[in-house]
């Protein structure tokens, strides 16, 4: 009898410890908590802006190629393909963790929320554990929309609420610590690296302005939540990886509105204090690193680009316990998935060319219409100009743009004398310090 009253006090103590290792932790019940992962070697893979539209939601017909060829060459008509692609990549290479830095959704449906978890379930399942966050696009949207024939239709929406409900399981109901005020939350996954999730949207009164809130930033009420996790890591000496959707830095000298949270300095401040270096960004659909040297160490903002668009790249990051952090992009390889699983479509079967070929057009006519109001070109001259523009574009957006290759050509040349302010942003994001597809970090001791 003394035996078994000795065991049940040392369980109780080992449970009280246990919680009290993370002393704001959420209560949750121990089944949504994962084991560990080992501290020595972990492989996370990253990925967002899925934009996923639930095939229920369209006929594929009028309205909805309408809605595919005025965008910005998102594939959502091969949307479920490109996932089960990704899947397929995940179930080979068995990383251990799945970041996803939000716009989950095409425009916020239930509908699109709901497949969307399953699928990511199927992923949980093959022992990937998944994190993921909202963007802009995921919650209480008034332009969540069905496709049918010439029309697009109002569908239900979620809440933040709803949100957290559908995807608890993709770090939620584990969370070590939850922000009262937004989406964010902290999650262990190992012993001594951290996943620091944030909510930068402004979603509040979307409904009422019946628009999305593009804007980012980072809620007021939670910075100081934020320290307390960095201060709670910083005790237990674990290395926290910060996750949100806008960006953390700016990664366009054009295009910053909308896309950098407003309020970075506040979120690097505090990061510079607990050498929080890495953090991972989604929403501008480019790949490409942006840092901030000032402090001690550099801080990275990786923003990974659309995994819905060409060319469908996700990113892989190593870490090691001795040799610190590797991060390199890879591509999701449709052609392969479709060779595997006997898939038909000849779309498919050549994805890569056929996905490049449907941004290029896409780009091609953002360039006409950035150059329809030039007077002074010929149109022989303006063609030139666009299929230059164009062809930046698809380098800028998959991180391999090298300006000094361009800067000869006639089409470049032209652009140049016809308006500085068009080639700005592509000038600005030419290799500089770091290839966009590739960076090492080493260890904080």
């Amino acid at each position: 009898m003394d035996i078994c009253k000795n065991i049940l006090i040392f369980v109780l103590i080992l449970s009280f410890l246990t919680f009290s290792l993370y002393g704001c932790a959420a209560n949750q019940p121990a089944s949504s908590v994962k084991p560990y992962i080992p501290d020595e070697e972990i492989t996370f893979f990253i990925a967002s802006d899925i934009h996923y539209l639930d095939q229920s939601l369209t006929d594929g017909k009028e309205a909805f190629q309408s809605f595919i060829w005025s965008g910005d060459a998102k594939h959502l008509d091969y949307i479920d393909n490109i996932l089960d692609a990704f899947t397929s990549n995940i179930e080979k290479e068995k990383p251990d963790i799945l970041i996803i830095c939000g716009d989950l959704t095409n425009n916020g449906e239930k509908a699109s929320h709901q497949t969307l978890a399953k699928k990511l379930k199927r992923i949980q399942e093959m022992g990937t554990s998944v994190y993921i966050i909202p963007g802009n696009h995921d919650i209480s949207n008034p332009w969540a929309r069905c496709f049918e024939s010439t029309g697009q239709y109002p569908v239900e929406t979620i809440c933040d609420k709803g949100f957290r409900e559908i995807y608890g399981e993709f770090g939620y109901n584990e969370a070590i610590s939850r922000d009262e005020h937004t989406l964010s939350y902290l999650a262990a996954p190992s012993e001594n690296l951290w996943l620091l999730m944030l909510d930068s949207n402004q979603y509040k009164n979307n409904m009422e302005s019946n628009c999305p809130n593009a804007d980012g930033t980072i809620n007021p009420k939670t910075i100081p939540w934020i320290k307390k996790c960095l201060k709670m890591a910083d005790k237990k000496n674990a290395q926290i990886i910060a996750v949100m959707h806008h960006s953390l830095l700016n990664h366009n000298d054009l295009k910053n509105q909308n896309c950098t949270i407003a309020n970075k300095e506040d979120v690097l401040k505090l990061f510079r204090k607990y050498n929080v270096q890495l953090t991972f960004t989604g929403h501008i659909h480019v790949q490409h690193i942006a840092t901030c040297e000032k402090g001690k160490y550099p801080i990275y903002d990786i923003a990974t680009s659309c995994l819905a668009v060409y060319p469908q790249k996700y990113g892989i990051l190593k870490y090691s316990s001795t040799q610190g952090f590797h991060y390199r992009t890879a591509q999701v390889d449709l052609e392969r998935w479709a060779r595997e699983n006997g898939i038909p479509d000849e779309e498919i079967k050549r994805f890569r060319e056929y996905s490049k070929s449907f941004f290029s057009e896409a780009a091609l006519r953002r360039a006409h219409n950035l150059l329809r109001n030039l007077s002074d070109y010929s149109g022989e001259e303006k063609q030139l100009m666009a299929e230059t523009l164009a062809t930046l574009d698809v380098e800028y957006f998959q991180g391999t743009l090298n300006i000094d290759d361009f800067k000869n050509t006639p089409g470049y040349r032209l652009l140049e004398k016809a308006n500085p302010c068009i080639l700005k942003r592509y000038q600005a994001a030419g290799y500089k310090n770091i290839n966009n597809l590739e960076l090492s970090v080493p260890i904080i001791r």
